[in-house]
């Protein structure tokens, strides 16, 4: 399994007592679509690899308290803290028709109201205080914030995004 077959679950935060348990942050939306989990990938020298769950119990604030089979030990679950955790992309939820993820707004092409095509979705920023698409225009690099307001619609069969950019947003990041 590579990383393009799958999106980041969350990251093993901590050991959680003595017997290899760890807490997992979790960077989703709705933690309870992943309460039965049975398996998981943990990125370890830049490969993932599979571990299988004794249990993967839901704590309040997007985390959850992990226990891998036959990790019994807090030496052995501490080379894990850190490490990014992957699902394949198979897991995901299926979205209303109105509804998209992030990953699959990459490759996109976003166009402005008024200022028609801005270019394509480089990526996208899921940051704590703001998401960004990441957009090339004329050779330089574009935040746009993913708000309502600013981000009208998508339309992933077309693969586009239709936004409003905010006033002088484009000229900021043309100038020299």
């Amino acid at each position: 399994m590579n990383k393009e077959q799958c999106f980041q679950l969350g990251y093993v935060a901590k050991v959680h007592g003595l017997r290899g348990e760890v807490n997992v942050m979790l960077d989703v939306d709705y933690p309870e679509d992943y309460e039965d989990l049975k398996h998981l990938f943990v990125e370890q020298k830049g490969r993932l690899v599979p571990f299988f769950l004794e249990h993967f119990v839901l704590q309040p604030g997007n985390k959850a308290l992990a226990k891998f089979e036959e990790l019994n030990t807090i030496d052995q679950v501490e080379a894990l803290v850190g490490s990014e955790v992957f699902l394949p992309l198979t897991e995901l939820q299926e979205l209303e028709e109105d509804q998209y993820y992030f990953h699959e707004l990459i490759g996109f092409e976003v166009f402005d109201e008024t200022k028609g095509l801005i270019g394509p979705v480089q990526i996208v920023y899921d940051l704590e205080t703001q998401d960004l698409l990441v957009v090339t225009h004329q050779g330089k690099e574009v935040l746009i914030p993913i708000q309502d307001g600013i981000i009208l619609k998508v339309d992933k069969a077309a693969k586009k995004v239709f936004c409003q950019l905010p006033d002088g947003l484009l000229e900021i990041y043309l100038e020299d």
